[in-house]
């Protein structure tokens, strides 16, 4: 993982599909204190819970053979909702210039899914990207992996 340096006042986007920390580093970069700034949970149950339809089904050009369409994977697709969701957030909150430089922590899928929805005042406040799932840590444990402990 390349060294970010989270300076005073540097903001923190952890997410993941479901849930999102906003945080805020009150310390300096060699003794960071995260603080929440908010919190955001997604509903998000599995497909089988989100859709009930059995997948539909379609005759080849010669008529001998049905076969069914891929099902929808809901799950999947609520995950991208939520990442462009975040991306409008944080278009929002850097319009209101709630921060200067942002570092985004979020799992590949998730990352590249935020960073095509993010617009160019808020990519141009970007400090850094971690491709890591921490939603999961607490905020001491944020900073130990940052730290690299």
């Amino acid at each position: 993982m390349a060294e970010i340096r989270l300076d005073h006042d540097m903001w923190l986007l952890v997410a993941d599909g479901e849930k999102a920390l906003f945080l805020r580093n009150e310390g300096d970069a060699d003794h960071p204190n995260l603080q929440v700034v908010q919190e955001i949970h997604d509903e998000n149950p599995p497909t089988r819970e989100q859709g009930t339809d059995t997948p539909g089904r379609y005759s080849d050009p010669q008529g001998a053979h049905k076969s069914g369409f891929e099902e929808t994977d809901w799950h999947r697709l609520e995950k991208e909702r939520f990442a462009d969701d975040l991306a409008e957030w944080l278009y929002k909150l850097a319009h209101r210039d709630r921060f200067q430089k942002i570092v985004l922590v979020a799992p590949p899928p998730v990352l590249g899914t935020l960073r095509k929805g993010l617009h160019k005042e808020v990519s141009a406040r970007v400090a850094g990207e971690i491709p890591k799932t921490l939603t999961n840590h607490s905020v001491t444990g944020i900073e130990e992996v940052l730290a690299g402990g």
